[in-house]
């Protein structure tokens, strides 16, 4: 069996309580592919027109096919994939689990939230429907923090 899952596999503590539970948004996930689509579709044709091919257009229709392809290809596993939120940590896919008393930043990219860790380690919730209100849900666990 493979160490791969989509969802947190790490058993919760005694008396560790789920707060909230992340999860990619469909829609947010469209959207960004659509927008990497545009600027692969523009660097194909800006890249075909600075080595002088008559057949700039196809560079458009090759990043639209790249970005298209890729979406649907990885679309099943990035959108399973879940992140909860304890009163103690923040457990990931798999066995991920990060306490909260770790945490040294909270930052945003995109649509994603990403965490840094006292050790430097990152991690990424992806495809946030609200990214902001993710982020505020997270430092506010991380203020109330209990560290047991």
């Amino acid at each position: 069996m493979s160490d791969y899952a989509n969802t947190p596999k790490t058993a919760l503590t005694e008396d560790e309580a789920v707060l909230a539970s992340f999860a990619p948004d469909r829609g947010t996930y469209i959207r960004d592919h659509a927008w990497l689509a545009a600027v692969a579709m523009a660097v194909g044709m800006g890249l075909l027109w600075a080595i002088g091919n008559p057949h700039v257009w196809t560079g458009a229709v090759g990043g639209l096919a790249a970005v298209a392809f890729r979406a649907w290809f990885v679309a099943s596993d990035e959108l399973a994939t879940r992140w909860d939120l304890t009163d103690r940590r923040l457990l990931g896919p798999g066995t991920r689990a990060v306490p909260l008393n770790r945490i040294k930043a909270i930052n945003t990219l995109g649509s994603a939230v990403q965490i840094v860790t006292q050790g430097g380690d990152k991690h990424m919730l992806k495809y946030q429907h609200d990214r902001d209100a993710t982020r505020a849900r997270i430092a506010a666990a991380l203020a109330g923090r209990r560290d047991g």
